[in-house]
């Protein structure tokens, strides 16, 4: 038998007059949005912190001058962008495993699916890594200038360390979100935003260690990130769902690895176009202005449409 997700009121399907049944519709509305924004606003809120933390270390680099900027973009937008795109792609599918998982009341197969999940992830950084270690050689093989090239590559390997920390929270955050405990999600970000813009103010101005000072900074803050989930999970925040490490995360795991991936490759299909962009601006006269312009603007762009496109549409879903 259908039930439907919202239960008309009585009044609403007695009231006769126009009047009337609009006033019930707009109740009816408004206690809707009151519980999409309980699951979004906490997530909404994550997802800005998170990207924040990218943001001010772009601010400083910005500060550096506009050869350091332009590597920093192409490092972190064409490079670790793709890459990060992939794991958050690969990740979905554990969102959707864990939402069937916790709507059967299987809370222990929560934990499972996260940790195949960390293992499939963990085995994709690994095999991505070459491409920061490589970075300044592919760069001169695509014709980019020697300049830009041999500092985004230098960039790039500094970015190993956030890379890997991408592959352990995306999970995390699926698994905790799925049992509505965006707040943990929230607080663990916000509070690192605030100990990034300090981190890194210490690190690039107070002991002048310039681009690879700013990108330690955002390589801690995600860090710290991780760990103050990874910390609420297995101390005991989800004792329902999370039942220790165990062998069955290795069960059916060619399946996930065949449905994450392909959830990856789309994920990169979709938002590869505008990495590309700023790639191909490193052709143009004046390259390091022009990616700088387009980094900007790419990354304003970013920061509105995440709130209705990533984080609104995803409570809907869930709800």
């Amino acid at each position: 038998m259908e039930v439907p997700l919202l239960q008309p009121r009585g009044d609403v399907a007695t009231a006769t007059t126009t009047k009337g049944r609009a006033r019930l519709v707009a109740l009816e509305w408004w206690v809707e949005s009151r519980k999409l924004w309980r699951i979004v606003g906490p997530a909404i809120f994550q997802r800005i912190a998170l990207y924040g933390i990218n943001v001010v270390s772009q601010a400083f680099i910005g500060h550096l001058g506009d050869l350091e900027l332009a590597a920093f973009s192409i490092a972190a937008t064409v490079v670790a962008g793709f890459n990060f795109g992939f794991l958050l792609g690969m990740a979905s599918a554990l969102e959707t495993l864990c939402g069937q998982a916790f709507g059967a009341k299987k809370y222990h197969m929560l934990g499972v699916y996260l940790q195949r999940s960390w293992i499939a992830l963990l085995l994709f950084a690994t095999a991505l890594t070459p491409t920061y270690i490589l970075m300044e050689d592919l760069l001169l093989l695509i014709g980019q200038s020697p300049e830009l090239a041999r500092l985004a590559g230098k960039m790039s390997v500094w970015l190993i360390p956030q890379h890997f920390a991408v592959a352990m929270l995306v999970p995390l955050t699926r698994f905790l979100q799925s049992q509505l405990k965006n707040w943990v999600t929230a607080v663990t970000a916000g509070v690192t935003l605030v100990i990034h813009v300090v981190t890194t103010y210490v690190l690039v101005r107070h002991f002048q260690l310039g681009i690879v000072g700013a990108v330690v900074a955002a390589d801690v803050s995600w860090w710290l990130v991780v760990l103050g989930q990874f910390v609420y999970v297995v101390g005991g925040g989800c004792p329902l769902s999370w039942k220790g490490f165990s062998m069955e995360a290795f069960a059916d795991f060619w399946e996930f690895i065949k449905l994450s991936s392909a959830s990856g490759v789309m994920l990169c299909l979709e938002n590869w176009y505008y990495r590309v962009l700023v790639l191909l601006t490193g052709y143009l006269k004046n390259a390091e202005i022009a990616v700088d312009a387009l980094s900007i603007c790419l990354t304003i762009n970013g920061w509105e449409m995440m709130i209705p496109r990533k984080k609104i549409g995803w409570g809907t879903s869930s709800r």
